[in-house]
């Protein structure tokens, strides 16, 4: 058994990796190819008549690990300096007004339909998130000018989209004490990345054995669990990390940046930046494999769940086209990156049983998680344009 499981982990990555070289060719997300390859893997388990474990525990694991070297990843790339000033505040524009306009239309809908209001919020900040495990990685293959919008939008999607979360459904609700408290995790978390990215910074650049990566990133982790355990925004450190690291040029002119030795540190960035791209391939490969897995087939066809789940998809759409317009830029390619996943699951399963509502169900995620990035293969296929015809919300 133990050597069949390693052989179709081995065909998984493999698999994925042929699906993520391929993907600029074909414009498939590799996220529906490999929620159907989990998904036929269990049919075939299933058919073979073996018994299989329960795996519903492993998925948030697996999910907070993929998300936190997601968002690293995608930080370590992108360019801070003056004239980001533009793309920084129109990309978050973007993610935030759209998400309150589309979580306040959902609400009002699910309030219509006889639920109350605390469970309504706490099932609709997952639908408005939008997925950086899949926008950045169909991202990467357009223009470098696109592509960096669109990081920082989904980035703060994400960031935003936990906030919220914490704010609204693990903290009990809004209000001047929760506001106040919110004000301080804030304070909290900016003290918290300050002190620690400098002394991760420190440890990159002076360590000298073979072994410093792993430590490093592991180090992330706990960070961000133990600022989770305390509803900090944690991934605002996560960000903040990987922005500093991958823009030392930019900070060169002050003197305790001198001592880190840039230069040289330049070289070990490099060197973790590869590191973290890998290790973000698995995780999200395990990830997206294990949600497929545990679907069942009753939910994939569930047509009940069809028409909501359209319905929340044009609501989606509706709300991201109106803002392009009122921010007076270009459709393409912008309009069609909105994916849900993984994000989006793992606030799901984090709602506390007493604010689940029957409405939104493991059915309705997985249909809009698949409608949402077929919209944006179609758009990314046949809409994408020349970075110089191209411009940005919010910066018209």
């Amino acid at each position: 058994m133990t050597a069949f499981l390693i052989i179709i982990l081995s065909i998984l990555i493999l698999l994925a990796y042929i699906f993520d070289i391929t993907s600029d060719k074909t414009k498939i997300p590799s996220v529906i190819l490999l929620l159907l390859s989990g998904w036929l893997i269990r049919q075939g388990i299933e058919a073979s008549k073996l018994n299989i474990p329960d795996l519903n525990p492993v998925l948030p694991v697996i999910g907070t690990i993929g998300l936190i070297l997601i968002v690293l990843e995608g930080s370590l790339e992108l360019e801070f300096s003056k004239n980001k000033i533009k793309i920084i505040k129109s990309s978050f524009l973007t993610a935030f007004i759209p998400m309150i306009v589309l979580g306040i239309v959902l609400t009002m809908l699910f309030l219509s339909k006889g639920e109350k209001l605390q469970p309504s919020i706490a099932n609709v900040i997952p639908l408005c998130v939008i997925s950086s495990a899949v926008a950045i990685s169909t991202a990467r293959h357009l223009s470098s000018y696109i592509n960096e919008f669109i990081v920082y939008e989904s980035s703060f999607s994400d960031i935003l989209g936990i906030i919220l979360f914490n704010l609204f459904v693990l903290s009990g609700g809004l209000s001047v004490t929760v506001a106040m408290i919110f004000f301080l995790q804030l304070l909290a978390i900016a003290a918290i990345s300050f002190v620690t990215t400098g002394l991760l910074s420190l440890l990159l650049s002076k360590v000298k054995h073979k072994v410093k990566y792993v430590p490093i990133i592991f180090i992330l982790i706990l960070i961000y669990e133990i600022s989770k355990i305390y509803n900090l925004p944690a991934l605002i450190f996560i960000m903040v990390f990987g922005l500093f690291l991958g823009n030392l040029d930019e900070f060169t002119k002050f003197k305790i940046i001198k001592s880190l030795k840039p230069e040289n540190l330049d070289m070990e960035v490099h060197k973790f930046k590869e590191m973290v791209i890998e290790a973000t391939f698995v995780a999200k490969v395990l990830f997206f494999v294990l949600f497929g897995f545990l679907m069942k087939t009753s939910d994939i066809i569930n047509l009940e769940s069809l028409l909501l789940s359209l319905i929340i998809v044009l609501l989606i759409y509706t709300v991201r086209y109106i803002y392009l317009k009122i921010s007076k830029t270009a459709i393409f390619p912008y309009f069609f990156i909105a994916p849900r996943g993984l994000i989006t699951i793992l606030l799901f399963i984090s709602i506390p049983s007493s604010l689940s509502i029957p409405m939104v169900n493991n059915a309705i995620i997985i249909k809009i998680i698949v409608i949402t990035s077929l919209i944006m293969m179609l758009g990314t296929m046949f809409g994408e344009k020349n970075e110089n015809d191209v411009n940005l919300p919010g910066c018209k």
